[in-house]
Protein backbone atom coordinates (compact mmCIF):
# COMPACT_ATOMS: atom_id res chain seq x y z
CA UNK A 1 0.00 0.00 0.00
CA UNK A 2 1.31 3.13 -0.77
CA UNK A 3 1.50 5.82 1.72
CA UNK A 4 1.08 9.71 1.21
CA UNK A 5 4.38 11.67 1.88
CA UNK A 6 4.13 13.45 5.39
CA UNK A 7 6.13 16.79 6.18
CA UNK A 8 7.02 18.35 9.47
CA UNK A 9 10.15 21.05 11.00
CA UNK A 10 12.28 19.94 13.52
CA UNK A 11 14.53 22.26 15.36
CA UNK A 12 16.75 21.45 17.86
CA UNK A 13 20.26 22.57 17.56
CA UNK A 14 22.29 23.11 14.71
CA UNK A 15 20.74 22.37 11.44
CA UNK A 16 23.73 21.36 10.00
CA UNK A 17 23.80 18.65 12.51
CA UNK A 18 19.59 18.03 12.34
CA UNK A 19 20.17 17.80 8.78
CA UNK A 20 22.79 14.72 8.63
CA UNK A 21 20.74 12.67 11.13
CA UNK A 22 17.43 12.71 9.26
CA UNK A 23 19.30 12.71 5.74
CA UNK A 24 20.86 8.88 7.03
CA UNK A 25 17.14 7.33 8.19
CA UNK A 26 15.34 5.43 5.63
CA UNK A 27 12.04 6.55 4.90
CA UNK A 28 12.83 9.63 4.79
CA UNK A 29 13.12 11.92 1.14
CA UNK A 30 13.86 15.39 1.11
CA UNK A 31 15.66 16.95 4.15
CA UNK A 32 15.89 21.20 3.88
CA UNK A 33 17.74 22.86 6.03
CA UNK A 34 17.20 26.52 6.95
CA UNK A 35 14.61 28.22 9.84
CA UNK A 36 11.34 27.94 11.34
CA UNK A 37 8.61 29.37 13.07
CA UNK A 38 5.24 28.84 14.42
CA UNK A 39 2.69 31.12 16.40
CA UNK A 40 3.86 33.75 18.91
CA UNK A 41 5.46 33.86 20.99
CA UNK A 42 7.42 31.79 18.55
CA UNK A 43 7.15 33.47 15.63
CA UNK A 44 10.93 34.14 15.40
CA UNK A 45 13.15 32.27 12.74
CA UNK A 46 14.87 29.65 14.89
CA UNK A 47 16.99 26.84 13.21
CA UNK A 48 15.25 23.61 11.45
CA UNK A 49 14.93 21.32 8.86
CA UNK A 50 12.00 20.71 7.10
CA UNK A 51 11.38 16.99 6.03
CA UNK A 52 9.30 15.12 3.86
CA UNK A 53 9.03 11.55 5.38
CA UNK A 54 7.03 8.04 4.13
CA UNK A 55 4.74 6.70 7.22
CA UNK A 56 4.72 3.10 5.96
CA UNK A 57 8.37 3.65 6.53
CA UNK A 58 9.29 5.79 9.08
CA UNK A 59 6.84 6.50 12.32
CA UNK A 60 6.07 10.26 13.79
CA UNK A 61 6.68 7.95 16.32
CA UNK A 62 10.51 6.76 15.39
CA UNK A 63 10.90 10.72 14.11
CA UNK A 64 10.16 12.36 17.33
CA UNK A 65 12.68 9.75 19.24
CA UNK A 66 15.51 10.36 17.30
CA UNK A 67 15.27 14.25 17.15
CA UNK A 68 14.73 13.75 20.81
CA UNK A 69 18.13 11.95 20.98
CA UNK A 70 20.21 13.89 19.02
CA UNK A 71 20.20 17.30 20.20
CA UNK A 72 19.95 19.11 23.41
CA UNK A 73 16.31 18.29 24.27
CA UNK A 74 16.26 18.70 27.98
CA UNK A 75 18.27 21.62 28.60
CA UNK A 76 16.66 25.36 28.30
CA UNK A 77 20.30 26.20 27.70
CA UNK A 78 21.03 30.53 26.65
CA UNK A 79 20.65 29.92 22.72
CA UNK A 80 17.24 28.36 22.32
CA UNK A 81 16.22 31.27 20.36
CA UNK A 82 18.33 30.35 17.61
CA UNK A 83 18.08 26.47 18.88
CA UNK A 84 14.23 26.28 19.25
CA UNK A 85 13.96 22.66 20.69
CA UNK A 86 9.96 22.17 18.81
CA UNK A 87 8.87 20.05 16.73
CA UNK A 88 6.59 21.83 13.75
CA UNK A 89 3.65 20.23 12.20
CA UNK A 90 0.49 21.39 9.84
CA UNK A 91 -2.08 20.25 11.28
CA UNK A 92 -3.84 20.09 14.60
CA UNK A 93 -4.15 15.75 14.61
CA UNK A 94 -0.26 15.48 13.94
CA UNK A 95 0.15 17.93 17.12
CA UNK A 96 -1.91 15.92 19.15
CA UNK A 97 -0.10 12.83 17.88
CA UNK A 98 2.89 13.86 18.79
CA UNK A 99 2.28 15.51 22.40
CA UNK A 100 0.97 11.84 23.13
CA UNK A 101 4.54 10.53 21.66
CA UNK A 102 6.32 13.03 23.84
CA UNK A 103 4.64 12.63 26.66
CA UNK A 104 5.01 9.21 26.41
CA UNK A 105 8.90 8.87 25.87
CA UNK A 106 8.92 11.15 28.75
CA UNK A 107 7.26 8.73 30.73
CA UNK A 108 9.17 5.78 29.66
CA UNK A 109 12.58 7.18 30.22
CA UNK A 110 12.15 9.64 33.44
CA UNK A 111 13.40 12.61 31.65
CA UNK A 112 11.60 16.00 31.40
CA UNK A 113 11.71 17.26 27.72
CA UNK A 114 11.82 21.07 26.98
CA UNK A 115 10.69 20.13 23.25
CA UNK A 116 7.53 21.10 22.05
CA UNK A 117 4.97 20.73 19.91
CA UNK A 118 4.17 23.91 17.32
CA UNK A 119 2.11 24.31 14.60
CA UNK A 120 4.06 24.60 11.53
CA UNK A 121 3.42 28.95 9.98
CA UNK A 122 6.72 28.95 7.91
CA UNK A 123 9.66 27.77 6.57
CA UNK A 124 13.01 29.31 4.97
CA UNK A 125 15.81 27.38 3.25
CA UNK A 126 19.62 28.39 5.08
CA UNK A 127 21.94 29.44 2.17
CA UNK A 128 22.72 26.78 -0.56
CA UNK A 129 25.93 26.53 0.15
CA UNK A 130 25.01 25.33 3.69
CA UNK A 131 22.80 22.47 2.45
CA UNK A 132 24.74 19.09 2.55
CA UNK A 133 27.18 20.56 4.94
CA UNK A 134 28.08 16.73 6.11
CA UNK A 135 28.01 14.90 2.96
CA UNK A 136 29.75 17.45 1.16
CA UNK A 137 32.67 17.55 3.42
CA UNK A 138 32.57 15.12 6.43
CA UNK A 139 36.33 15.90 7.56
CA UNK A 140 35.77 19.56 8.01
CA UNK A 141 36.31 20.45 12.10
CA UNK A 142 32.92 21.42 12.56
CA UNK A 143 31.27 17.86 11.11
CA UNK A 144 34.33 15.50 13.09
CA UNK A 145 33.50 17.43 16.61
CA UNK A 146 29.67 17.47 15.98
CA UNK A 147 27.60 15.52 13.34
CA UNK A 148 29.34 12.75 13.92
CA UNK A 149 28.95 11.89 17.66
CA UNK A 150 25.17 12.35 16.76
CA UNK A 151 25.91 10.12 13.51
CA UNK A 152 27.61 7.36 15.89
CA UNK A 153 24.45 7.40 18.39
CA UNK A 154 21.95 6.86 15.73
CA UNK A 155 24.12 3.97 14.43
CA UNK A 156 24.11 2.62 18.04
CA UNK A 157 20.53 3.18 19.27
CA UNK A 158 19.27 3.68 15.73
CA UNK A 159 20.16 1.14 13.26
CA UNK A 160 17.36 -0.06 12.42
CA UNK A 161 15.68 2.86 10.86
CA UNK A 162 18.99 3.52 8.73
CA UNK A 163 19.28 3.65 5.02
CA UNK A 164 20.44 1.31 2.98
CA UNK A 165 24.12 1.26 2.48
CA UNK A 166 24.43 3.53 5.92
CA UNK A 167 26.88 1.32 7.80
CA UNK A 168 25.18 0.56 11.25
CA UNK A 169 28.88 0.01 13.26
Amino acid sequence: MQHPMQRLALGGGCHWCTEAVFQALGGVCCVRQGFARSDPPDDTWSEAIDLEFDPGRLSLDDIIAVHLATHASTSHHKLRGKYRSAIYLPDTAQQTRAAESLARLSTETGVDFVTRILPHRGFRESDQRFHNYFATDPDRPFCQTYIEPKLALLRQRFANLLKEGVTPA
